[in-house]
């Protein structure tokens, strides 16, 4: 069956113009107008935006090994209505994917229960517990890269190695940094909402020095390396300045970092707790400029679900980690493209070209590529409400905002995999 999507404006990288798009066995076979429609099956996307689908670069989804957090089903589809049609699983799994055996306990998982693409991460050590290094020869090329997400690995040596050995494979390492020997207990930012209310805080150098160090080793060694959930001021001078230098460095941001503050913070709320945590309007502000200015490379989501009584327990007490699979267009469509700090084809770009161009696949609605398309009604108004989530978490520091742009349709290879049900 073919199937023509009609009269929307096509997002290309850089502009919005109107063209249709035939799709054929879950490939675009042709964009234009005028185009053949014998026997097509029709979407109308009159008044909306048709972009490529987005693409998530860190997604927790949690299976195997805590389903009562989130499930590959349930999280793929938490994907699909927020207009992602490629996600990258994080590691931090039980068992963890650090092996050809353990990788491939999470690929018959994403096998039978993803509704989009699932490309899952592998551990850069093994077990996540920054000793041995994992054998990135076998495990390279079957996996979007290599992580140890919700830990930093702490010894720069072991670090190097692993940047040594991936640059010679021309594998992705994506880091969360984090130097635990600054961490003090915190669990919020060491900033003015700490002081007021007597909370303990993570100092934003237990980020920016690991950056530090690694950009220093990606130039050295050559090798893809990118940032996670950047959320300091000072890791985005150091992304800024390693990219000057030639190193092969890319950085993301969260929609949670790039929106909200620490004075953000509503109480003793668990739905303002994630890892790094919210920063200072200032460090929010250098974010902005660097959305600007080409320093980021993506938006990324680091959905993170827990179970609702992981989220009760306070501040200090609750899992770290929010949702944001479903959230990530509207909140950022509303809180940036209509508040003028960037465009909505910058923001489409973050969420497509940017981060394909760091995993190193192909983007675009092209002739040949994969029929994954989102479509936006960008202009639609409604309210974020978290009891209408596919995801098991429900947690979201966004809970209750005015929101405008809607995800209406989200085709994955072909297949329309999320309708808006009005």
């Amino acid at each position: 069956m073919k199937t023509i999507v009609k009269n929307g404006r096509v997002f290309d990288g850089k502009t919005l113009t109107r063209q249709d798009v035939l799709i054929e066995d879950g490939l675009i076979r042709a964009v234009g107008l005028g185009l053949d429609e014998t026997g097509c099956q029709e979407i109308d996307a009159q008044g909306q935006i048709v972009s490529p689908g987005f693409v998530d670069l860190h997604v927790h989804l949690r299976d195997p090994g805590f389903a009562h957090k989130e499930t590959v089903e349930s999280g793929s589809m938490a994907a699909a209505a927020g207009g992602f049609t490629t996600i990258c699983a994080m590691p931090n799994l039980n068992p963890v994917p650090d092996s050809l055996e353990t990788l491939q306990v999470s690929l018959d998982r994403i096998q039978e229960g993803a509704k989009v693409r699932a490309l899952p991460y592998c551990a850069i050590t093994e077990g996540e517990k920054g000793e041995k290094l994992v054998d990135f020869e076998a495990l390279a090329g079957k996996c979007a890269g290599f992580s140890d997400d919700g830990k930093g690995v702490q010894r720069g040596e072991t670090m190097r190695q692993a940047m040594v050995r991936c640059a010679r494979l021309d594998a992705l390492i994506c880091a969360h940094c984090e130097d635990e020997s600054l961490l003090e207990g915190g669990y919020i930012h060491q900033g003015e909402y700490a002081a007021l209310h007597g909370h303990k805080g993570i100092c934003s150098a237990s980020e920016y020095e690991q950056v530090r160090r690694d950009a220093a080793y990606a130039l050295e060694t050559g090798c893809r390396y990118h940032v996670c959930h950047v959320s300091a001021k000072e890791t985005l001078e150091i992304v800024r300045q390693a990219k000057k230098a030639g190193a092969r460095v890319s950085c993301e941001i969260t929609p949670h970092h790039a929106l909200l503050c620490d004075m953000d913070i509503q109480g003793d709320d668990g739905r303002f707790k994630m890892n790094p945590p919210l920063r200072s309007a200032e460090d929010r502000e250098a974010i902005w400029r660097a959305l600007q200015d080409g320093v980021v490379d993506a938006f990324a989501t680091d959905h993170a679900p827990h179970s609702a009584e992981e989220k009760s327990r306070g501040l200090a007490g609750s899992a770290m980690g929010i949702v944001g699979l479903e959230t990530a267009f509207p909140v950022l469509y509303t809180g940036l493209v209509k508040k003028g700090i960037i465009s909505i084809e910058r923001l489409l770009w973050l969420l497509t070209y940017g981060p394909s161009q760091v995993l190193g696949v192909p983007c675009g609605v092209e002739p040949g590529n994969r029929a994954d398309l989102v479509l936006i009604e960008e202009d639609r108004a409604d309210t974020i409400d978290s009891r209408r989530f596919y995801s098991m978490g429900k947690c979201t520091p966004f809970e209750g905002m005015k929101i405008q742009g809607k995800i209406t349709r989200t085709v994955c290879q072909g297949k329309t995999i999320y309708r808006e049900e009005r």
